[in-house]
C-alpha cells in the first residue's frame, strides 16, 4: 500500500507541475479555454500557485502523513469546483480532466486513510 500511496501521489503531483506550467504560460489557447468556463486570466497564477502547493504537499505528504492527506483532500474540492465550473459553463469536451484528476486526488486521500503509520 506504501507504494501505491507513494506512485498515485507522484503521478498526480506531475500532472499537476504540467497543469500550473500551462497555467503560467498564459498562451492565448490556454487563456481562452478558462475564459469559456468562467476562469479570467488575472486568476492564472494564483491557481497555478494553488497547484504547485498541491503538487508539493503530494510529494512530501507521501512521508508525511497529515500534509499528504491535507493537500489530497484540498485538491479535491480543487477539481471538484473546476467540474463544476465546467458542468455550469456547458464545457463537457474538457469536463474528463478535472474529473480524473478528482479522482486521482481522492484516491492518494483514500490510500493515506487504508495505508498503516
Amino acid at each position: 500500500m506504501v507504494i501505491a500511496l507513494i506512485v498515485v501521489s507522484l503521478i498526480l503531483a506531475a500532472m499537476l507541475v504540467y497543469a500550473a506550467v500551462r497555467k503560467l504560460s498564459h498562451r492565448p489557447e490556454v487563456v481562452r479555454q478558462y475564459e469559456r468556463v468562467g476562469v479570467p486570466e488575472r486568476w492564472l497564477n494564483r491557481l497555478a500557485a494553488l497547484l504547485l502547493l498541491g503538487a508539493t504537499g503530494l510529494v512530501v505528504g507521501a512521508w508525511v502523513r497529515p500534509l499528504g492527506v491535507a493537500a489530497s483532500a484540498a485538491l479535491v474540492v480543487y477539481f471538484l469546483l473546476a467540474v463544476g465550473a465546467h458542468v455550469r459553463a456547458r464545457d463537457v469536451g474538457n469536463l474528463p480532466v478535472p474529473l480524473v484528476i478528482a479522482a486521482l486526488a481522492a484516491a492518494v486521500l483514500g490510500l493515506h486513510a487504508t495505508t498503516p503509520p
